[in-house]
C-alpha cells in the first residue's frame, strides 16, 4: 500500500518544492495561485501535522475565521466578523455555508471530523456567485479522501490526556472489471472532556463519544467521465455540562445536558462531457441530522441554591432535512487571450428543520412565597424553504497579462414557518410566510506579472435572506427582512523560487446592507428566562486584511503562517435607545495570527511547532459590553516516520493557556438575581500520542 492511502508521509522522500494546492469549491477547479479571492486551503498534510480530531483543531490557521463556543464543537461560524453566534438567531438560516462531500450541513457542521479528510477550503467574503443565500459571509468545504487504484489498508489509533482515545481504519482498492474503485473509512473517538462534575462525582459529563464513517465509490464508464457516490455517517453523542457559577472547569449542575447530533448523508456527483456544448456536471444530494441540545438552566443543584428552591432544564430536539440538485454546463476552453470561457447552472435547495424546545422548573423563595412558582414552557417549530437558483459565469483574458470573470447569480426563497407554543400557560400558534427574490455575483479583474505575481481586484454581492422569529419574539417583530453585503477585495498571490515560496495578500471593504442583529433580552422575574429577537440595522462596515504565506526555507524545513486583521463596525444601529455605531461587531477579533514550522529529517524524525494568537472581542451585540480577553496558544509535535508505520508524541495548548470561547452577561444567582459575567473556557493543556500503520 502506498502511503497516500492514508494521507500519512512515511516512507517517502521529501520534495524540495512545495505542493501544487487545488481549489475544488468554486465553479470550476483552480490552482489557488490562480483563484482572485481570498481562500485558505488546509491540505492533507497539514491537517495530520496540525490536527488531531476535528476541524475545530485548525481553525485558528485560517485568517479572519472564528466561533463561538457553546456547543460541544463548533457550528456557529463567523468569517469576516459576519455569522451566527447560537441556534436562537431567527429560523435556520446561516451567514457561513458549510458543505462535506458536496452535502450542505450548513448551521449544523459539528460532523466535520478530520479523519481520513483530503482538504478543507475556506472561502472568504460573500459567495452569491457560488452559494447564493447560505453564504453571505463565505463558504467552508470539507472534501474527504478519494478511491485509489490500488488496493490498501490502514490503520490509526491515539491515547491521550483526559481519557481521549481514538481508533480508525481505512481502506480502498480498484473493482477492475468495471474500472471503479472503492474507499471505506471508519473512527471512534471518545474522550472524558475538561471538566468535573464535583456534584455527582463524574468526569465525563462533558465529554465526547464521536462516530464517523465514509464510504465512496468512483466509477469511469468512460474516459472523461467520472461518476462518484459518497455516503457519509456521524454520530456525535457528546455531553453538556459546560458552564459554572464560578467561571472554572467544575461543575455543580445536577442534571448535565447533551449537545448530541446523528447525521446520515448521500451525494451524487456526475461529471461527463456533453458534446459540442462543453462539459456538464451534476450534484444531488440528501442528508438527515437529528440533535439534541440540552443543559442545566440554573447550573446548580439543591444545595448550591439552599433554602431556595431552584431547578430549571432546557432541552432542544431537532431534524434536518435537507435535498438538493445543482446542474452545470461549462465550455471546455480554458479562456486563452481571446477566447471566452463560459458557465452556467441551476441550483435547488429544499430544507425541512424541526425543533421542539421544552423549558421546565421551579422556584421557591421561602421569605417572599409570592415570587415562587413553577414553568413549563414547550415550542414546537417547523420550517420549510426552498430556494432555487440560476447563475452564470464568463471569463476571458485580454491578453497574455491581463484577464477578467464575471457572474450572476438569482435566487428565489420561499420560506414557511408554523410554530405552537405553551408559555407561561398561554397557548399560542404562528404560522407565517415569507418570498425572497435576491440577485447577488462577482466580477474579477486580474493582472499577471512577468515576476510569477498575479494581481487582482474583486467586486462581489452576497445575500442573506429574511426570516422569523420564535415564539413569544414574534409578537414584538415576526420577520426580518434579507441582507446584502457588498464587498471589494484587492489582491496579490504568487509563486516563487522555483515554487519553494508561496504568498497571498488581500484588503477588503464590506459594506452590510439591512444588516441581521440578533439580540438577547432577559424576561422580567425570576428564572424568567431569555427571549431572542433578529431585527434589521441599517448597516454595518468590516474592513481588514488576509494574508498568507508558505516557504521552503530549507530542504528539510517549512516555515508557514497567517495573519487577519479586522476593523467592523454597526453603522445606523440604536441598542435600547443608544447609538452604538462606534463599537466593534461581536465575535470579531481585530487581529488573529498564526504561525508555524515543520522539520523533517531524511531518517524519519519530523517535529512541528504552531502558535496562534487571538485578539479580544465582545460576546454579544450592545448594550452587552464584556470582552474576551486576547490570548495565544502554542501546540508542539515530534514524530518518526518510517515506510509504513509512524508514531507522534503531541501538546496542545501546552503553556496551558486559559482562554474563553463563549460568554454571557445576565442575571442567574437568586436572591438578588444581579447581572454577572459568565464564560466557557476552551480546552486546557493535554498531550498525547498517535500511531499509524499501513499494509
Amino acid at each position: 500500500m502506498t502511503p497516500a492511502a492514508t494521507g500519512t508521509a512515511v516512507g517517502v522522500e521529501r520534495e524540495t518544492v512545495l505542493e501544487e494546492v487545488v481549489v475544488t469549491a468554486t465553479l470550476r477547479e483552480q490552482a489557488l495561485a490562480d483563484v482572485p479571492a481570498s481562500i485558505t486551503v488546509l491540505s492533507r498534510q497539514t491537517l495530520q501535522d496540525a490536527g488531531r480530531q476535528h476541524f475545530q483543531d485548525v481553525m485558528t490557521s485560517v485568517p479572519n475565521l472564528h466561533w463561538a463556543g457553546g456547543t460541544s464543537r463548533p457550528r456557529f461560524f463567523q468569517i469576516r466578523g459576519v455569522g451566527e453566534r447560537e441556534q436562537w438567531e431567527g429560523a435556520p438560516n446561516p451567514s457561513v455555508g458549510f458543505l462535506i462531500d458536496d452535502i450542505d450541513f450548513s448551521g449544523i457542521g459539528m460532523p466535520a471530523t478530520s479523519f481520513d479528510v483530503d482538504r478543507i477550503e475556506v472561502l472568504r467574503g460573500p459567495q452569491g456567485l457560488l452559494y447564493g443565500a447560505n453564504a453571505l459571509a463565505g463558504l467552508i468545504a470539507v472534501r474527504g479522501r478519494a478511491p485509489e487504484q490500488a488496493f490498501g489498508f490502514a490503520t490509526e489509533a491515539s491515547l491521550a490526556e483526559f481519557g481521549g482515545r481514538s481508533l480508525g481504519a481505512v481502506a480502498t482498492g480498484p473493482v477492475q472489471s468495471m474500472n471503479a474503485a472503492w474507499r471505506v473509512s471508519v473512527q471512534r473517538f471518545r474522550s472524558h472532556g475538561f471538566r468535573d462534575n464535583a456534584y455527582l462525582g463524574r468526569d465525563d459529563t462533558d465529554g465526547r463519544d464521536e462516530l464517523s464513517a465514509r464510504a465512496k465509490w468512483l466509477w469511469q464508464p468512460g474516459e472523461q467521465t467520472r461518476v462518484q457516490l459518497t455516503w457519509l455517517h456521524t454520530d456525535l453523542d457528546n455531553g453538556y455540562d459546560a458552564w459554572s457559577i464560578d467561571n472554572s472547569r467544575r461543575s455543580l449542575a445536577d442534571r448535565p445536558g447533551k449537545d448530541a447530533q446523528q447525521a446520515d448523508g448521500g451525494a451524487l456527483r456526475v461529471e461527463t462531457p456533453a458534446g459540442s456544448l462543453g462539459r456538464l456536471t451534476l450534484i444531488a444530494t440528501a442528508s438527515q441530522a437529528d440533535a439534541e441540545y440540552s443543559y442545566d438552566e440554573d447550573w446548580g443543584n439543591a444545595d448550591s441554591w439552599a433554602p431556595y428552591v431552584y431547578d430549571y432544564f432546557y432541552s432542544a430536539l431537532s431534524t434536518r432535512r435537507g435535498r438538493s440538485l445543482e446542474a452545470r454546463l461549462a465550455s471546455d476552453d480554458e479562456g486563452h487571450a481571446g477566447e471566452l470561457s463560459w458557465l452556467v447552472g441551476a441550483y435547488a435547495l429544499d430544507v425541512d428543520h424541526r425543533i421542539d424546545e421544552l423549558r421546565d422548573g421551579v422556584f421557591v423563595d421561602p421569605d417572599y412565597p409570592e415570587y415562587s412558582g413553577t414553568s413549563f414552557d414547550r415550542l414546537a417549530s417547523r420550517y420549510d424553504a426552498v430556494n432555487a437558483a440560476l447563475f452564470g459565469q464568463l471569463e476571458g483574458r485580454l491578453d497574455e497579462h491581463w484577464g477578467w470573470s464575471f457572474g450572476l447569480r438569482a435566487e428565489q426563497r420561499t420560506a414557511h414557518y408554523r410554530d405552537h407554543g405553551i408559555q407561561s400557560g398561554l397557548s399560542r400558534t404562528t404560522d407565517a410566510k415569507q418570498r425572497n427574490r435576491m440577485l447577488g455575483g462577482q466580477a474579477s479583474l486580474y493582472f499577471d506579472t512577468s515576476a510569477g505575481l498575479r494581481l487582482y481586484t474583486t467586486l462581489s454581492r452576497g445575500y442573506k435572506a429574511g426570516g422569523f422569529n420564535l415564539g413569544r419574539a414574534s409578537a414584538l417583530r415576526e420577520r426580518f427582512a434579507p441582507e446584502y453585503l457588498w464587498s471589494l477585495d484587492i489582491g496579490a498571490k504568487g509563486e516563487w523560487f522555483d515554487r519553494r515560496l508561496y504568498a497571498d495578500i488581500a484588503l477588503f471593504h464590506m459594506y452590510r446592507d439591512d444588516m441581521q442583529v440578533s439580540t438577547g433580552i432577559q424576561l422580567e422575574g425570576a428564572a424568567g428566562g431569555y427571549l431572542f429577537l433578529t431585527d434589521n440595522a441599517a448597516s454595518g462596515r468590516n474592513t481588514g486584511l488576509e494574508a498568507s504565506l508558505r516557504w521552503r526555507a530549507l530542504e528539510r524545513l517549512e516555515l508557514g503562517g497567517t495573519l487577519g486583521l479586522l476593523h467592523s463596525r454597526y453603522s445606523g444601529f440604536h441598542s435600547t435607545g443608544v447609538d452604538v455605531s462606534d463599537r466593534d461587531q461581536a465575535h470579531a477579533p481585530e487581529y488573529q495570527l498564526s504561525l508555524n514550522a515543520t522539520w523533517r529529517h531524511p531518517l524519519g524524525w519530523m517535529a512541528r511547532v504552531d502558535f496562534v494568537a487571538v485578539d479580544d472581542y465582545y460576546f454579544d451585540v450592545p448594550p452587552i459590553d464584556q470582552r474576551a480577553l486576547a490570548y495565544s496558544l502554542t501546540n508542539l509535535k515530534l514524530g518518526y516516520e518510517a515506510e509504513r508505520w509512524g508514531v507522534y508524541l503531541w501538546g496542545r495548548n501546552v503553556f496551558d493557556e486559559e482562554y474563553v470561547v463563549r460568554g454571557f452577561y445576565f442575571a442567574n444567582e437568586p436572591p438578588d438575581w444581579a447581572d454577572k459575567r459568565y464564560t466557557h473556557l476552551g480546552e486546557p493543556r493535554q498531550f498525547g500520542v498517535t500511531a499509524r500503520w499501513e499494509f
